[in-house]
């Protein structure tokens, strides 16, 4: 367990400096100076010298190595920095904005969750049955519309035409209803053509034939052995794809104008504002890393066969 423990910790090191690094640059090489937006050109009138005197003492004007160096220093003692617009310490913007984005997240799950498992299931039940077919036919639709015009006939639909839902916002339980569902189906139809795929698989298998050599009843078999065997393929894609559904909550929250670290990390990256953009990357890099790590755990649990392989090697 020590073992397990102090490899995970190291990898999270280095995936952090890796990651912090690489968006780093591509921060500063990207095209667009943070001064000018700091010093409002279009609004006030500056001069060169000006200019010149923000740079020098933000820094800029120092090798890309030294500028990074002295980020890792701070971010070694905690300290992201303040934000170059509103001077308001990063870490405290971040936090701020990220219960916001965890709605719209928990949210799309539960909807994926409640849409996914059932279409899946019963169109691994009734195989080639209309059951099926428009379990598949949802899978199809759900691939190939993207979210974001998805969000926008939902805006059309439910908050113009008919007048039930908010149409942007956060205020209130029912703010997250229209972005969520938006989300969450979105993300729905890989998950229902996955797990329709890994309970075929299953039922297929030899252990359930045996099963049912054993007098159990099919609701048991499925319930209790098929279906947690087809769940390792499905927490695996999870993990994987949790990238894309981070990005897909900035989309969404741009769209439906809800205040979390996506619309943040946007309106900061159009004010080149680097501090709020790094604090936003390390922040999703950590929450990627641990929910993967969740993942590695969970895929333990429900593989025995692994559970049995790690044992035998040590």
């Amino acid at each position: 367990m020590f073992q397990i423990l102090a490899r995970r910790f190291l990898e999270v090191v280095i995936f952090l400096l890796a990651v912090s690094f690489i968006s780093f640059a591509f921060a500063r090489l990207a095209p667009g100076d943070p001064v000018l937006s700091i010093l409002r050109v279009d609004d006030v009138s500056v001069t060169k010298e000006q200019v010149e005197a923000l740079r020098e003492e933000l820094g800029f004007n120092d090798p890309l190595l030294t500028q990074y160096s002295r980020w890792l220093a701070d971010f070694v003692r905690l300290d992201f920095g303040k934000s170059y617009l509103t001077n308001q310490p990063v870490m405290e913007m971040v936090i701020g904005r990220l219960p916001a984005t965890l709605e719209l997240a928990i949210g799309s799950l539960i909807v994926m969750l409640a849409v996914a498992i059932p279409l899946g299931s019963l169109g691994a039940l009734y195989r080639g049955s209309w059951i099926d077919q428009i379990s598949r036919a949802v899978s199809l639709l759900g691939a190939a519309v993207p979210s974001f015009w998805m969000a926008l006939i939902f805006i059309d639909l439910f908050a113009v035409r008919w007048g039930v839902l908010p149409p942007m916002g956060r205020d209130g339980f029912v703010s997250a209803i229209l972005p969520s569902i938006t989300l969450g189906l979105a993300i729905t139809s890989v998950y229902v053509r996955l797990l329709r795929s890994s309970l075929l698989d299953s039922l297929s298998s030899e252990f359930i034939r045996a099963a049912r050599s054993r007098g159990l009843t099919e609701m048991r078999i499925f319930f209790g052995h098929a279906f947690r065997h087809s769940l390792p393929p499905v927490i695996t894609v999870f993990g994987v794809s949790l990238g894309s559904l981070i990005g897909g909550v900035v989309v969404i929250e741009v769209i439906f104008a809800y205040p979390g670290i996506g619309k943040l990390v946007v309106d900061s990256i159009r004010s080149r504002d680097y501090p709020v953009i790094q604090g936003y990357i390390l922040v999703m890099a950590v929450i990627v890393f641990l929910v993967n790590s969740a993942v590695d755990l969970s895929y333990r649990y429900l593989n025995p066969e692994l559970r049995l392989q790690e044992r035998k090697s040590s």
